[in-house]
């Protein structure tokens, strides 16, 4: 081989030698560039996640203790509501309590004495006991109705009489006592009624009595 072509291959070498090297520097140009913020970036987002479960999670216990609480509240409101009911009338059952011994006291003089006055004197003083302690202590009044004008809501008719001696209707005679409850009728007396005669109804009367 000639001097000549010695260099040319020496040249021929070189050539392919540059070539691979700027191809090898074209792929190391072309490989993705690990971004150093990244992984910095990943761990806080795992970070976040982990605290947004975990206040998940205490929401849900606090969740299921508030639901827990309501269920007891619901439970005792429920068990009083009972218990009121079952014990409202305790405190009048105590007053009465005392009439009941006053009656046994009663019933034993009289059987011991066989004294009729005695007993009715005792059992009319119980009775007048009895009504001063409900209008006391509850409220309850007793009315009497006699000679007050007829009204429904106080009054249930249960006779009437027609008359001329009345301009209006007007209880006659309570068959029955009628009770207030503080300012509500708690029972209507039951009474007889005077309803008047009509003006046509009296001249009617007046002609048949001339006719006879």
């Amino acid at each position: 081989m000639s001097d000549q072509e010695v260099k040319q291959d020496h040249q021929q070498t070189d050539k392919i030698g540059k070539e691979e090297k700027k191809g090898t520097q074209s792929k190391e140009s072309q490989a993705p560039v690990e971004v150093h913020g990244e992984p910095a970036a990943g761990v806080g987002l795992q970070s976040q996640i982990q605290k947004l479960e975990e206040e998940v999670r205490d929401l849900n216990d606090q969740l299921l203790r508030k639901a827990a609480e309501f269920d007891n509240f619901r439970k005792r409101m429920f068990r009083e509501k009972e218990e009121s009911i079952a014990y409202a009338n305790a405190a009048l059952l105590t007053d009465l309590l005392a009439i009941i011994d006053d009656f046994e006291r009663a019933i034993q003089s009289a059987a011991d004495s066989k004294d009729f006055n005695a007993f009715h004197t005792g059992v009319s003083m119980i009775e007048k006991q009895m009504v001063s302690i409900l209008e006391r202590n509850w409220g309850l009044k007793r009315f009497s109705a006699n000679g007050e004008l007829f009204d429904p809501e106080k009054h249930e008719a249960i006779a009437v009489e027609e008359t001329d001696k009345h301009d209006t209707e007007i209880v006659l005679e309570d068959y029955q006592k009628g009770y207030l409850l503080h300012d509500r009728v708690l029972r209507p007396a039951k009474v007889k009624v005077a309803r008047p005669v009509t003006l046509e109804r009296a001249g009617s009367d007046d002609e048949q009595e001339k006719e006879t």
